[in-house]
């Protein structure tokens, strides 16, 4: 296994009673760590960060979140600001549009601790949804590695190669790369180079046939 799931983030989660993990333990995280012995999914976790991007109208700030277990943006917002309502609240209304959350018993959401994430609106939400809150260690940018990577990715393979005159043209553009080369052609490394839709079909066709 490539990437390690730090055994005391399963501890935290099994006898804490409380829905949020102190100083994160969590690390990078392989597929296989969300898996169970029946190579089912069994603890799924969402990571989350923001970033900006160079406009000449003014910055644009964009907010994801990504399934470790595939990879995929399951959630995005951009916006010209960095309130909650517009940036983490906006972008976990998506997530939960385009994934069946009652599926999801053993959610963890990690973020690093902006006050997008740690404040009271974006808190109750995660009770609501009754979801584990795993939060970076202070100035430890590399508890949120895996977000930290897309930000890269999205940089180097498009925002870099283009300029963008105002924030309308570079919202259409990111949603352009995200939503129809990232989550459906783009081959992933971490995948064994394969997209998203055909890693999550290997899985879920094996589940089928076990």
């Amino acid at each position: 296994m490539r990437y390690l799931l730090v055994f005391s983030l399963l501890i935290s989660m099994l006898f804490s009673c409380s829905n949020f993990i102190e100083d994160s333990s969590l690390k990078k995280v392989d597929s296989d760590t969300t898996k169970n012995k029946d190579n089912k999914v069994e603890i799924n976790i969402w990571v989350s960060d923001i970033t900006y991007i160079r406009t000449y109208q003014g910055w644009l700030y964009l907010t994801v979140i990504i399934d470790l277990f595939d990879r995929k943006v399951v959630g995005w917002a951009m916006s010209s600001d960095l309130t909650a309502q517009n940036t983490s609240i906006t972008a976990f209304r998506m997530a939960v549009r385009n994934t069946d959350l009652s599926k999801n018993n053993n959610l963890i959401f990690h973020s690093d601790r902006g006050l997008q994430y740690a404040c009271g609106t974006f808190t109750n939400i995660m009770n609501h949804y009754k979801i584990t809150r795993s939060m970076s260690r202070k100035g430890n940018c590399w508890d949120n590695a895996v977000a930290e990577s897309f930000f890269k990715t999205l940089k180097t393979e498009w925002v870099w190669q283009r300029t963008y005159s105002n924030r309308k043209t570079a919202e259409l553009s990111i949603f352009q790369w995200i939503e129809t080369w990232y989550n459906r052609k783009r081959r992933h490394s971490h995948l064994d180079y394969k997209t998203i839709e055909e890693f999550d079909n290997l899985f879920f066709n094996h589940n089928l046939a076990a």
